[in-house]
Parts: C-alpha cells; structure tokens; sequence
C-alpha cells in the first residue's frame, strides 16, 4: 500500500510537505501542490482522514449517538431520515460524520463522554435519548459540544443545544381537530412515560382539553412504549368495555395497533371510532382509510440538528434550541359527529 513516504520520494520533496498540500497549507507552492497530487493519484495514495483526525488539534468529526434504532419496527423510518439530514448537512461542510447505535444497556458501560474522547470526536449529536437514560443525564455536566433532539434540556451548560417540533403546540393542535369535530368522548394513547415528547404532548392535549371544559382522566391514559403492538392489545382489551368516539395516538405506529384492534372488533373507521396518529410515517398514507396525523420533517430536524452542533463547535451559536416546523395532514381517519 502506497504511504506518504512514498509519494514524498517519487515528488522529491519532504513528507512534511507532502502533508502540508494536503492541509492546504499556503506556504506550498500551487505548481508544487498540483504535482504532489498527480503523483499521489498516480500511485493510488489517498490521506487517512482518521490519522488526521487524530493528529490535528481541531477536533474535526462529528458523531451521531443513536439509541434504540435497531430495536425499531420495519414501518418506522424516523431515525432513517434523520441519518439523511445529518450526512446532507456534514458532508458539505468540513466535518466528517461517526455513526454509533446504542442501547441504554450498552449506556452504562461507556458514557457518550468516553466514546468521544476514544475517537477525537469533536461534538456529538445524541438521538433517540430518554430523559432516564445514562447518556441524559451526562448533559448537564459535558465539556463536549452536543445536540440532542426532541429533548430540551434544563441546563446552562452554554455547549448544549436541542432540536425538535414544538410538542406542546403539535399535540394541542391535532386534540383541537378532533373537538372542532364534535369529538368529546377521545382515548388517549400515549407512548413511554420517560420520554420528553410524550410529557409535552400530553402538556399540549391537557390544554387542549381544558380550553373546551372536557376532562382528562389520566388514570385512563394508555401509555403503549410507542409500540404498534402494545397498542393493539390496550386497545383491544379498553374497548371490551368502552366506546370512544376517537383514539388520539401520540404516534403512528401506536395508530396502527389501535386500527388493527377497532376493525378485529367489527367497527368502522371512522364511521364508528375515529383515530389520529403523529409522526407522518410512510406507512400512513397506505392505511384504510388514511391515517390523520401529525408531520414531522425528520430528514430538516436531522440537517438542523447538524448545522446547529457545527455552530456550537466553532462558537458561532445565536440560539442553543431551534423548533422545527410541524402540520396537521388531514386524510381520512376522522369523521365530524
């Protein structure tokens, strides 16, 4: 395999300045540079970024911490897009991009801290993170700059920013749908109870609720782990005993469980249940009927989330949390009664 060394022979210069050709350094002469790169294309020689990396001084890689991705239901393609606007946003800039999927058992045994510091990681975007999780709870004290999405933290560490879609307003907005629609009677079907967008987006149907003086029992409130089919069993075993006129699903893989159960029972939607989900996933558009949901712009969240933490990185930060925009899309999962 062709090594510095080697080009810096074959150009008859030093590998001092091989190297600085390709920093970019300006005190090389443009003719020297050019020749230096023939050469180097010529023997197949390509710089490791990774040694580079590791030998500079500016930390210049960006890693993306993602937890429970491969935990994750084949119809869910959230985290996959936020991979997107990550690589779209790093790979035009200077930075280059690390990607380590977790677990939180795989949390307590290395901190997010010490996988950084293994790999001259410069700042780290953290994704999938539960308020209850090790990698959480090292926010508040990091040294390293991060972003973490749909978590706002309550810290003043200035190194710490966060992305996500206003929960609050999200989840209000869809509740409100249903009661313009004469919906009074809605089972709530939430998903983990450790999680920041599910306390905000019950915050946000609270609201909603107690503007049209419609009480939320919160004992009846069916946290289903964002999973499609914990959903359909408490679904199924909720409607053995009561009618709703609609479910309001904080996602829409939890949707599709509730679909699943209504229809085994022989009701209708939205003739006789109507359901609303959130997210926006590929699949709901494919449901019978479609699926009224929440979008979230996970492929700008993932772009967002990058530049931000860029900005963090080279002290550029206006703002340390950036709302992504959310919309109501209506489709054919809800009836007016």
């Amino acid at each position: 395999m062709t090594t510095i060394k080697d080009v810096a022979k074959e150009a008859g210069v030093s590998v001092s300045i091989v190297s600085k050709a390709f920093n970019n350094y300006t005190d090389v002469n443009e003719k020297t540079r050019q020749r230096i790169f023939e050469i180097a294309n010529q023997m197949g020689y390509t710089p490791n970024i990774v040694a580079k990396n590791l030998s500079s001084k500016k930390q210049m890689t960006i890693g993306l911490i993602s937890s429970g991705v491969l935990n994750n239901s084949e119809k869910d393609n959230n985290a996959f897009n936020i991979f997107k606007g990550v690589y779209t946003a790093v790979s035009s800039s200077q930075f280059e991009l690390s990607i380590y999927l977790i677990d939180s058992q795989r949390q307590k045994k290395k901190s997010y801290a010490q996988y950084c510091r293994e790999r001259n990681i410069g700042g780290a975007l953290l994704q999938g993170i539960r308020i209850d999780d090790p990698y959480y709870m090292e926010l508040i004290d990091t040294n390293i700059p991060c972003v973490v999405l749909d978590i706002i933290p309550e810290t003043n560490n200035g190194l710490v920013g966060s992305v996500s879609i206003d929960n609050v307003k999200a989840s209000k907005e869809i509740a409100l749908y249903l009661i313009e629609r004469n919906h009074r009677d809605i089972a709530v079907v939430a998903g983990r109870k450790k999680t920041y967008v599910n306390s905000e987006r019950i915050k946000g149907v609270t609201e909603a609720f107690k503007d049209n003086d419609i009480e939320l029992n919160t004992e009846e409130i069916m946290y289903a782990d964002f999973s499609e089919q914990v959903a359909y069993e408490l679904a199924k075993e909720y409607l053995k005993t009561k009618r709703p006129t609609a479910f309001l699903c904080f996602s829409d893989l939890m949707a599709f469980g509730v679909m699943k159960a209504v229809k085994e029972i022989g009701l209708n939607i939205p003739g006789d249940i109507s359901i609303t989900g959130f997210d926006n996933l590929v699949f709901s558009s494919y449901t019978d009927p479609q699926l009224t949901t929440i979008g979230q712009d996970f492929f700008e969240i993932g772009k967002v989330a990058a530049q931000l933490l860029q900005d963090l990185m080279e002290n550029k930060l206006d703002q340390k949390h950036v709302n992504v925009e959310h919309r109501l899309i209506e489709r054919g999962s809800v009836k007016t009664i």
